[in-house]
């Protein structure tokens, strides 16, 4: 193989393999002297690659971790691996990679060939996740198109449905994705109302960049994720909630189904009381009957109401099936 940047590059995929490799195996699988393997090693080194070299009558190779991850080589399966594993990743919002999982997306669908693109669209519509919890579903080509859009410092264009089912469209600075676990936001700076906004990802629809760049703009909070936390803070007080928990109060903050603010206090070794805040009868019913034991709800009177009518349904329905 006389190509050298050929050649390194075929060195490079097979030193990707995590395996020790003997300098006279690399040497005949690459067709050239075990001289020219050297020389191929230094020149790898040069670039930034960490090889470590064994000694010995054989010797070997193999990369190790380093200060700085290199670029990787990956082959078409590898590639459609990874690219359907961060999706999944993405769309589950896994606490603590989401937003990462999300860029590394769209790095990797960038430079995929439109054969292997077309696979992972395959294989990814043939599958259905199981999703825990009654989180609101994301799609993933959304989120990179967003994530993209945030690290070029372009505008994106969006329809969005309000809370009240009032639908608009936006142009709008994109600032920072934010994940919360349960939802993804978008933070930017909307154009029209000259404001800067908060979005639910999951109420996006056709989001696209318009190839305008933009100068970033001072965000009126520390950080991204500073200023989810405070709208949300403001935006759930619709409801506060009191209740008895029969259920010791490490175990109730262990299994905890809220994000976001709540107190748990103990009163005796079985029971606790609860107080938490929330724009939704729906999530806080919902996160009381998670807690899988029995319980009394003080306040609001909504939220009673709410429970009685989820009892009379859950009745009627068991009484039908028999």
């Amino acid at each position: 193989m006389t190509d050298t940047p050929a050649r390194l590059l075929n060195l490079l995929s097979l030193l990707q393999t995590p395996r020790e490799w003997p300098g006279s195996e690399l040497a005949e699988r690459l067709g050239v002297s075990a001289r020219t393997i050297r020389r191929d090693i230094d020149r790898l080194r040069d670039l930034g690659y960490p090889v470590q070299a064994t000694m010995g009558a054989v010797g070997g190779y193999r990369l190790v971790a380093g200060t700085a991850m290199p670029p990787l080589l990956l082959d078409d399966e590898e590639a459609v691996a990874i690219a359907v594993g961060l999706r999944a990743a993405a769309g589950h919002a896994v606490v603590g990679i989401e937003e990462a999982s999300v860029r590394a997306l769209g790095k990797l669908l960038q430079v995929l060939p439109g054969r292997l693109r077309h696979r992972v669209g395959t294989l990814n519509a043939a599958t259905v996740p199981l999703m825990t919890g009654d989180g609101p579903t994301v799609d993933p080509d959304d989120l990179t198109v967003l994530a993209g859009a945030v690290a070029n410092h372009e505008r994106v264009r969006f329809g969005y449905r309000a809370r009240d089912g009032a639908e608009t469209r936006r142009n709008v600075e994109p600032e920072r994705l934010v994940s919360t676990g349960r939802r993804w936001y978008l933070v930017g700076f909307d154009l029209d109302r000259d404001d800067w906004r908060l979005f639910r990802v999951d109420r996006l629809s056709e989001p696209f960049a318009t190839g305008a760049r933009f100068t970033p703009r001072p965000l009126p909070a520390d950080d991204a994720a500073a200023f989810v936390a405070d709208k949300l803070r403001r935006r759930n007080t619709a409801y506060t909630m009191v209740a008895t928990v029969h259920r010791p109060a490490d175990e109730v903050d262990r299994w905890m189904p809220w994000t976001g603010d709540y107190l748990i206090e103990p009163i005796d070794d079985r029971t606790c009381r609860l107080r938490s805040r929330g724009d939704s009868l729906k999530w806080l019913a919902s996160g009381l009957l998670l807690l899988d034991c029995e319980f009394e709800v003080h306040e609001p009177p909504e939220l009673i109401d709410h429970l009685r009518t989820l009892a009379g349904r859950a009745t009627r329905a068991a009484d039908r099936a028999h």
